[in-house]
C-alpha cells in the first residue's frame, strides 16, 4: 500500500482534504508533527467531511517516532534528519520518495513498489532541504511551469497517489460507477 507522510503540514484544509483522499484510496496517512492547526479545528474536521472513520491516520511527535512506529528495530537514527531516513530506508530495504519542486526527476519516471513511503512537506515551505540533500536520488517533482512556484499540497498528495494507482492496475478500488436515476 502507499503510505503518505506529511512532515509538518500547516492548514486544516488540506490535512483534512488528503485524509478524504486518502481514505477514498486506501492510502495510510502518516502525520508528522508539529502542525500549524490544532486536530479539533473545525476546518479540518470539515475537510475531511464523514471519512474520518474510514481512513487510516496515524500522528507522530517527529520523524524519530514516525521511524521507531514503523521500521521497529530497523530504524536508524542519525546526525541528522535526512542521514537517519536514508538510512533507515536502506536497513529496511523500504522505498521512500520525497515530493518536491526542488527535484529533477519526474514523478511518474519511477516504478512505486507495492509497499511505499511518500513525504510531502509543509506548505510554506515544502520539506527540509537537508531531509532532501540527504535523499536526492528519491526526491520526485511534479512537472509545471517554470512561472509556478508550487501546486497545492492536497493536490499533489492526489496526484502522486494516483500515479502509484495506475501503476498498480488500481488493485482493490471500484473503477465504475452507474447512474441512480436511469
Amino acid at each position: 500500500m502507499i503510505n503518505v507522510v506529511l512532515v509538518n503540514p500547516e492548514i486544516p484544509n488540506n490535512t483534512g482534504n488528503i485524509v478524504r483522499t486518502c481514505a477514498a484510496t486506501g492510502a495510510v496517512l502518516h502525520v508528522i508533527e508539529p502542525c500549524g492547526f490544532s486536530w479539533e479545528d473545525k476546518y479540518l474536521k470539515r475537510s475531511g467531511l464523514d471519512y474520518w472513520e474510514i481512513a487510516d491516520v496515524k500522528r507522530y511527535p517527529d520523524m524519530d517516532a514516525f521511524l521507531k512506529a514503523n521500521f521497529g528495530d530497523k530504524a536508524r537514527s542519525g546526525a541528522t534528519e535526512g542521514l537517519a531516513v536514508r538510512a533507515t530506508a536502506e536497513v529496511a530495504d523500504t522505498q521512500m520518495f520525497f515530493a518536491s519542486t526542488k527535484s529533477a526527476q519526474n514523478f511518474t519516471h519511477v516504478k512505486y513498489d507495492k509497499d511505499c513511503f511518500i513525504f510531502f512537506g509543509r506548505e510554506t515551505k515544502g520539506l527540509p532541504e537537508e531531509l532532501l540533500h540527504e535523499n536526492y536520488n528519491r526526491c520526485v517533482r511534479i512537472p509545471m511551469r517554470a512561472e509556478a512556484r508550487s501546486l497545492n499540497l492536497a493536490n499533489s498528495v492526489a496526484i502522486i497517489i494516483y500515479e502509484y494507482l495506475r501503476q498498480h492496475d488500481f488493485d482493490g478500488l471500484k473503477e465504475q460507477g452507474k447512474l441512480t436515476q436511469y
